[in-house]
């Protein structure tokens, strides 16, 4: 294994340091806001049914909403973008906030629910930025993409601690108000940040279709509302199984060692100097992550429990990388933010599938019944990446992509061993 020089020589550039910094305050809201709408939701109503379909609703307004802000931002700049929806967001948050404290009828709280799902995919700003600075050095691009996913899990290990810990022992709005003040941070400082922004795309240099056209972007969007299902019922039955135990504070803890996992996976990854096919590796990654449910339906304790998602989330930050070189590969540089976002909508749809289905589960045969759903979900992640995974190989040369000479190299070398 190499040092720890490509970590460090990625952020060389200019300013890289400072958009790194801004894109993690905006993205604890990734991490926090689902969790801590159950939290909320439950602590002040006892009812996870309701809880999990509001988590729900805020996860597919994101996803039908966020796709658009993207394809805005690739037109006009993520300033111009990115600061007025992040203002409709919050305030939708602050209407969700007042609604469930003052015990308003429930269209209310899923009305505002959907209104805070106008929250931009910050995550895919970051990339994109990276993108524009290393997109001609695949080296610094893998160790960037391995950064962020690194990031994206250090969110997941603090975000429910805080969420969680908040509202379960302050007050039950305490979570999700946190989160709001996170996204405002996160998005008014990035957006400050001019000399690293992407160069915009006008109307004429797009070719009016969208990004999700591409075949192979269509696999990973439709895997990763199963992966997504995966991760939202885990966050809603293991906040249930930490109740039923008498510890409902420490499924915060327990969520945290599922992203800890990870994060040190990612950490490593991203020192790796990988050779071979990118497509059979992110297939034997979705594999991963699906084989990883099954020691979950045996959970009989808190302890085993951790030990068990810990083992899970090794699998989820290495898949992740392999999955946005995909995106670059696929998607033309034009669309390239708006291909990003599209993964995170397909995760966005999942989370909301799954911890929907994951209450009514729990509500009606408890929390180790719950445990059930991401086991399908995982199933069916690895069925439709398999027969999928033709259209991810190899990736096609496209105008204006992120495919280079390279590419095109192990795309002939992975014909000729297919």
């Amino acid at each position: 294994m190499p040092s720890t020089s490509p970590y460090r020589a990625i952020f060389a550039a200019p300013g890289a340091k400072e958009f790194s910094a801004a894109g993690f305050l905006g993205r604890m809201t990734l991490s926090m806001a689902g969790i801590s709408v159950v939290t909320m939701v439950s602590e002040l109503t006892g009812r996870y049914g309701l809880a999990g379909a509001l988590s729900a609703t805020l996860a597919l307004s994101a996803a039908s909403i966020g796709p658009q802000i993207s394809r805005l931002v690739d037109r006009h700049g993520q300033r111009r973008v990115l600061r007025p929806a992040t203002l409709v967001a919050l305030t939708a948050v602050c209407g969700l906030l007042l609604s469930a404290h003052r015990g308003w009828p429930d269209w209310t709280l899923f009305v505002f629910a959907a209104g805070a799902g106008c929250v931009p995919s910050v995550g895919s700003m970051v990339r994109a930025r990276w993108a524009a600075i290393y997109g001609d050095s695949p080296r610094e691009l893998h160790a960037a993409y391995a950064w962020e996913s690194i990031v994206d899990e250090v969110c997941f290990i603090l975000g429910p601690v805080i969420s969680i810990g908040l509202s379960t022992t302050w007050f039950p709005e305490a979570g999700p108000l946190l989160a709001a003040c996170f996204l405002a941070a996160g998005v008014f400082s990035l957006t400050a940040q001019r000399a690293t922004e992407p160069v915009p795309h006008p109307r004429g240099q797009h070719t009016g279709r969208s990004a999700l056209r591409s075949r192979g972007l269509q696999v990973l969007v439709v895997t990763f509302v199963a992966t997504g299902a995966i991760f939202g019922a885990i966050d809603v039955v293991t906040v249930a199984f930490a109740e039923d135990e008498g510890h409902k504070g420490a499924a915060s803890l327990v969520l945290a060692v599922y992203a800890l996992g990870s994060c040190l996976a990612g950490a490593v990854f991203g020192l790796l100097r990988l050779s071979g096919s990118v497509s059979r590796r992110w297939l034997w990654g979705i594999c991963a992550i699906a084989v990883s449910m099954i020691p979950l339906q045996l959970v009989g304790n808190l302890p085993f429990l951790a030990v068990a998602l810990f083992v899970a989330g090794l699998a989820i930050a290495p898949t992740m990388v392999t999955t946005m070189a995909l995106v670059e590969r696929h998607v033309p540089r034009a669309h390239l933010t708006e291909g990003m976002t599209w993964v995170s909508t397909g995760l966005a749809v999942g989370v909301a599938l799954g911890s929907s289905a994951a209450g009514w589960v729990v509500d009606a045969a408890g929390a180790r019944a719950g445990y059930a759903v991401p086991a399908v979900a995982g199933a069916f992640a690895a069925a439709v990446a398999f027969l999928g995974y033709r259209r991810l190989r190899p990736a096609p040369q496209r105008e204006g992509s992120g495919t280079d000479g390279r590419q095109d190299h192990e795309d002939r070398t992975e014909q000729r061993v297919a």
